[in-house]
C-alpha cells in the first residue's frame, strides 16, 4: 500500500508541472493551432524543441514570438501575436514547450 500511495505522488509530483502549462497553453489559445506532438496549423511543440535544442537565447527568442507573433520559420502560415499573453506567461510557455518531447 505504501508503494503505491509512493508511487501515485511522484506521479503528480512529475506531471503536474506539465499539466498546469497545457492547461496554460489551453486558456490563451495556443492548443488551437498547436499540439505536443503533431503538426496542426503550427508545428508541434516537441519540433520546436527540437528545433532550439542547445540555443541558450531559445526560451526568450520563443516568449517573444508568443507575444508577437512571427513567420517564416515554419513555411508560409504566419503565427499572429498573442494579446493574451503577458511577458512572464510567455516565459512559462517558452519554458514548457523546449522541454516538450
Amino acid at each position: 500500500m505504501k508503494r503505491a500511495l509512493f508511487a501515485l505522488v511522484a506521479a503528480v509530483s512529475v506531471t503536474a508541472p506539465a499539466f498546469a502549462d497545457l492547461a496554460l497553453a489551453t486558456s490563451k489559445n495556443c492548443m488551437a493551432c498547436h499540439a505536443v506532438d503533431k503538426k496542426l496549423v503550427g508545428p508541434a511543440y516537441k519540433d520546436v524543441a527540437a528545433k532550439y535544442a542547445g540555443q541558450k537565447d531559445a526560451a526568450d527568442k520563443l516568449a517573444v514570438k508568443i507575444i508577437k507573433g512571427g513567420s517564416g520559420v515554419w513555411g508560409a502560415i504566419p503565427m499572429p501575436a498573442n494579446a493574451q499573453v503577458n511577458e512572464a506567461e510567455a516565459k512559462k510557455l517558452a519554458a514548457w514547450i523546449l522541454a516538450a518531447k
